[in-house]
């Protein structure tokens, strides 16, 4: 028998559409997972939107104020993908409400906020999922596992890389993601969460850092209407980028390795080009999300002239089996979001955490942090505890 769980959507832009295709999938590819979800409101703010994503998807109801999802004895799960400022108020809400949550990274706009949700969902005892989808790849979770065995040798260096030309064009509309008071950090929040969740994922604990970032679209025209994604605007009144384009930045593993992490949100020419290069003492691993379900991997004996090869994921290869039958088959980018949801879901069926969770986003937002109070002070700075 299927239990039915109630869940709600706060914030219905691009990922809170991704967020409720995934909650429709999950059971195609994970049929014994035992819960059923049920989609029960959709809340989002800008007029006619909710009722949109309810005719389309088939939310029972539609809000426009998120408290009323708070209240509701319907509604067990929430997905919040609302702005990055409503984090923590809505997921403090929500936990304290006794609902499980799934956030998207970064979960608010500083390491506080995010542990604030944290210790909310802690001391309510729901479960609580963080949008860390990239660690989700079946190609990712085969390196970390190439990595963990020793097969590439000791991991000396890695590179983390995330360029993006999403907001390249000078005539983006100057939304609330550049804005410090409602967004945060730029690139930091938006990109470089993901890598140093990957980074971390990957090879443990980050031990100290050194940054730089940079602003290189210092102002843009303020929208004069709803916005979603990121959409044009010309001929509005200009206003200042509060928040960085671009970071740089060099790490230190508590394992003595080395690493370099990369974001920028304004690379002409690059379309999601996130990925990562991880050496290792007899070899290396290397993913790049535009190929997600493939590996270049190399290792031996031969240490100069080495070869590479390319591997394709497949069965055995993280969740790749619930997708597809065999090796090369491709998975794509809404396939780690089902994944996501199954393991949200799974958590609240067992009772503990799958997957990415509130305190994994902690440990992204201190590296964050740190990053910043590097670009201040010029220097390294310390995570040691």
């Amino acid at each position: 028998m299927v239990d039915s769980l109630g869940v709600a959507v706060v914030g219905f832009g691009w990922m809170g559409r991704v967020h409720t295709q995934a909650y429709a999938r999950v059971l195609h590819h994970y049929p014994r997972l035992g819960l059923r979800p049920q989609l029960i409101t959709v809340a989002e703010e800008v007029p006619g939107r909710a009722e949109e994503a309810a005719a389309q998807f088939g939310f029972a109801s539609t809000t426009r104020d998120w408290r009323d999802v708070v209240g509701d004895p319907r509604i067990q799960a929430v997905s919040i993908t609302a702005p990055n400022f409503l984090h923590r108020e809505i997921g403090v809400a929500m936990a304290e409400a006794g609902k499980h949550i799934w956030i998207e990274k970064p979960v608010g706009l500083s390491a506080a906020d995010a542990r604030a949700v944290a210790d909310a969902v802690a001391t309510a005892g729901v479960q609580g999922a963080v949008g860390f989808n990239y660690r989700n790849a079946p190609a990712v979770e085969a390196a970390r596992e190439l990595i963990a065995s020793g097969a590439i040798g000791t991991v000396t260096h890695v590179r983390v890389r995330l360029f993006s030309d999403y907001a390249a064009h000078p005539e983006s509309a100057l939304t609330w993601r550049y804005e410090k008071e409602r967004g945060g950090s730029g690139v930091l929040g938006d990109l470089a969460s993901h890598g140093a969740d990957l980074a971390r994922y990957l090879l443990g604990d980050i031990e100290a850092l050194t940054a730089d970032t940079a602003v290189f679209i210092p102002q843009r025209a303020r929208p004069t209407g709803a916005t979603a994604g990121h959409t044009r605007a010309t001929g509005g009144e200009l206003g200042p980028v509060e928040n960085e384009d671009y970071v740089s930045c060099l790490l230190r593993f508590a394992s003595g390795a080395r690493g370099v992490l990369e974001a920028c949100r304004v690379s002409v020419g690059e379309q999601n080009n996130y990925g990562f290069e991880v050496h290792g003492t007899r070899g290396a691993v290397f993913w790049d999300f535009r190929r997600m379900n493939e590996l270049g991997v190399s290792r031996g004996t031969s240490y100069q002239d080495q070869p590479v090869s390319t591997v394709y994921v497949g069965p055995g290869d993280g969740e790749f089996a619930a997708f597809q039958p065999g090796a090369a088959n491709a998975m794509g980018m809404d396939d780690l979001k089902v994944i996501e949801a199954h393991r949200f879901l799974r958590s609240i069926a067992e009772g503990k955490p799958q997957g990415a969770t509130l305190p994994d986003a902690v440990h992204s937002a201190a590296v964050l942090e740190a990053m910043a109070r590097s670009v201040e002070s010029g220097s390294w700075v310390s995570l040691r505890a």
